[in-house]
């Protein structure tokens, strides 16, 4: 009885240290969710989904991308998180990535097409947060401005707005 009990005492602490390694320590919730990842690898991420709030994405690496778009008039400043960088975070870099907004519009992107000069998870334009009348809570912002490889219809299909899931396709 007492070596089981060691042996559960060990083990329930192994899965405590593994939660906290695979957690990416990312800060606990604190607002609404604005984004949910599913079809994670339940390994590395309890139940195979993370949540994110503004907190949480405002945790990870930021990126600004000065841009226009055919949506809006003139230069905006976008924040957000580099899809690159959260695919690599999220170990899925090498998925196909299903895209859902709170609107039923829906794509399927490649992560392995996501680059580091690409596109971000823009959660806030000229520094304020973006409202669903505004096309958030996210919108998939490219750098339009910067090559003529992002202003393409297929790229113009994949900037959308009100993203509130990502799928991850197996």
């Amino acid at each position: 009885m007492p070596l089981l009990r060691l042996c559960l005492s060990v083990l329930c602490a192994l899965c405590l240290m593994l939660t906290v390694a695979q957690g990416e320590d990312l800060p606990p919730l604190n607002g609404p969710v604005v984004l949910t990842v599913t079809g994670l690898d339940p390994q590395a991420f309890p139940g195979g989904v993370v949540e994110y709030d503004v907190a949480r994405l405002e945790s990870l690496r930021n990126i600004v991308v000065r841009t226009s778009t055919i949506w809006t008039n003139g230069k905006h400043s976008y924040t957000g998180v580099n899809l690159q960088a959260l695919t690599r975070n999220l170990k899925i870099q090498d998925r196909m990535l299903h895209f859902h907004a709170l609107n039923d519009y829906a794509i399927e992107f490649p992560a392995s097409e996501a680059a580091a000069d690409g596109p971000i998870l823009a959660y806030k334009v000229d520094g304020a947060l973006m409202s669903v009348r505004d096309k958030g809570p996210i919108w998939v912002i490219f750098p339009f401005d910067d090559a003529a490889k992002y202003r393409t219809d297929t790229i113009y299909s994949r900037s959308i707005w009100q993203l509130d899931r990502i799928d991850v396709l197996r």
